[in-house]
């Protein structure tokens, strides 16, 4: 078989984006038409559950990518101090409360340009984490948040050894 007729194992991100995933990143696939074929439109790691120590530098790098960012909901459950609004660069953007979940964060610009973004828990490993977050901005990716962190995040230890 010639080295040609190998099927090369579909990659779906760079491997400098690869390098570069830490916590506090974004991985964006932006898409503003009314066809968006995935369900996610981007991932989100952020360090802490504090959401005015994360969220203002996510809607900087938003603002530059999509222009004004009018509002955020997020599951203020899963969040710690939520306020009813952030500035960012002098730009008010107000966080509404959806019970979305702890693993997905909305993003609206204008009135009704919505974008959905994965939640990667800040505790998660870097592995991990860039798994979760390629298969979040796959634009053939029809699978919810939460299943994404099901399939991709080690489970949590139990404490417990089973007995044979």
């Amino acid at each position: 078989m010639a080295e040609s007729d190998t099927p090369t194992p579909r990659k779906l991100l760079p491997d400098e984006i690869h390098r570069a995933v830490k916590p506090g990143t974004a991985l964006l696939r932006l898409q503003t038409t009314h066809s968006r074929e995935g369900v996610l439109d981007g991932a989100w790691w952020p360090r802490s559950r504090y959401v005015t120590a994360e969220l203002p530098a996510l809607i900087e790098v938003l603002i530059a990518h999509l222009g004004p960012i009018t509002r955020v909901g997020l599951d203020t459950a899963a969040w710690e101090d939520v306020p009813t609004r952030v500035v960012v660069d002098d730009w008010v953007v107000h966080l509404d409360s959806f019970p979305v979940g702890d693993d997905t964060v909305l993003i609206t610009r204008g009135d009704n340009d919505h974008f959905a973004f994965l939640v990667v828990p800040p505790d998660t490993t870097p592995d991990a984490a860039r798994d979760a977050m390629a298969r979040a901005v796959d634009a053939d990716n029809v699978t919810q948040a939460a299943d994404i962190l099901v399939a991709t995040l080690p489970e949590p230890a139990t404490g417990r050894e089973e007995s044979g």
